[in-house]
Order: C-alpha cells, then sequence, then structure tokens
C-alpha cells in the first residue's frame, strides 16, 4: 500500500481539490456534480453543469426549482428524471435541516436524497479537506488486483482502505486510483505494460494468458 501511493501520488500529483476533475466553485456545486456523475462521465457532467449552477446558484434556489426545467438541463446525463429527484430533494434537504450549507459529518450527508458514503466522501475529502475515501468502481477493481482487499462490498472496501492509509490522504489516493483506472488498470483489458504498480501487482500480465 506505501508503496502504490507513493508511485501514483508521483504519476498524478496534487490535492485531492487539484485532482478532482468535476468543475466545481463550493461544497452544494461538488454535491451536485457528484450527484449528476452517477452512470456518466465527467467531461459530460462539466459540460451541464454550468447551466445548471447559473440557473440554481444555492440550494434555496434549486430546492425550488420546476423539476420539468431541470430535467431538461441535466437530459444529457442520463437517467435524468431520477437525477432531478435527487438534486431537488437535495437540496430541499439542505435548507430545511442544515440552513441551507453542505453539512460535513458524513453521518450527516447520507442522510440527504442522492447522497450515499462514496457521495459525501467526496464533498468531505475534495472540499473541505477531511478524511474520506470515496469508493467507486475503479478503486473496488484496482484495489482488488493490488490485493489490497479481497472485498466487493464498497463499504468493507473503504474501511479496509482507511486502515491502510493516513486519513489525510485518503481522497486523494482515491482520485489517483480512479484516474489510473480509466487511463491504464482499465476493466477488460489493463495495459499492464505501461503501469507503474506492474512489478509490484499480484495481478499484472494475467490478461490475455
Amino acid at each position: 500500500m506505501r508503496e502504490a501511493a507513493a508511485r501514483l501520488a508521483a504519476e498524478y500529483p496534487g490535492t485531492a481539490k487539484e485532482l478532482c476533475e468535476l468543475r466545481h466553485d463550493n461544497p452544494f456545486q461538488l454535491l451536485v456534480a457528484t450527484i449528476l456523475s452517477a452512470q456518466s462521465t465527467d467531461v459530460r457532467v462539466n459540460l451541464v453543469t454550468p447551466a445548471v449552477f447559473a440557473r440554481y446558484p444555492t440550494a434555496e434556489d434549486l430546492a425550488a426549482a420546476d423539476p420539468a426545467e431541470v430535467e431538461r438541463l441535466v437530459a444529457s446525463t442520463g437517467f435524468f428524471r431520477a437525477k432531478t429527484r435527487s438534486i431537488i430533494g437535495m437540496a430541499a434537504a439542505l435548507e430545511e435541516r442544515f440552513g441551507g450549507q453542505v453539512p460535513t459529518e458524513l453521518s450527516d450527508l447520507v442522510t440527504v436524497p442522492g447522497v450515499g458514503r462514496k457521495t459525501g466522501n467526496v464533498v468531505r475529502s475534495v472540499d473541505f479537506g477531511l478524511p474520506g475515501i470515496p469508493v467507486d468502481t475503479h478503486v473496488l477493481r484496482v484495489s482488488k488486483r493490488l490485493e489490497l482487499t479481497e472485498l466487493d462490498d464498497p463499504v468493507k472496501v473503504e474501511l479496509a482502505l482507511n486502515a491502510l492509509i493516513p486519513p489525510a490522504e485518503g481522497g486523494a489516493f482515491s482520485l489517483r486510483v480512479i484516474l489510473h483506472g480509466r487511463a491504464t488498470c482499465t476493466a477488460r483489458r489493463p495495459a499492464c505494460s505501461r503501469c507503474i504498480l506492474a512489478d509490484i501487482c499480484p495481478s499484472a500480465f494475467l490478461w490475455g494468458r
């Protein structure tokens, strides 16, 4: 884990905020963008969010939004009806229970519509600089290939990785793994020949044999 984290940090330098590819200016915008990113790409979300943020700059604005208008704005991200319900519900919850502000505690974040542990940890680690390891499909895949864990459940993997890395480094580590999973350690055919972790990865060069 220490060696993998060090190599990934050299390959993908920066803080969690610098490594996050979702463009945003504050925790509320990041929460909206992260919810919209489900089953979509960061590139697609970044094309959509400027209009969303301009139209609904605060939780109060989004909570009072016409769902049909929001659906039109987010349609290209996929599953737009469910995402519209989630972001409007999220905004309403922030207004009703948190004074329109994004809470910092994970236990509070996961009570908000559309927010699970992964999304909550994204906001905590990226914008608040707090401990949190977002676990998505890339983190699950790369962690198992490196044999950092044998688990499949995202929450259990999150807790297992938390035990292996300093809390302050969790968010950046997760984002580096995500970038590496997209660029090199892909799902179907990882590019082991150019992977910076190949010599320490138990799974290296197993594909295509």
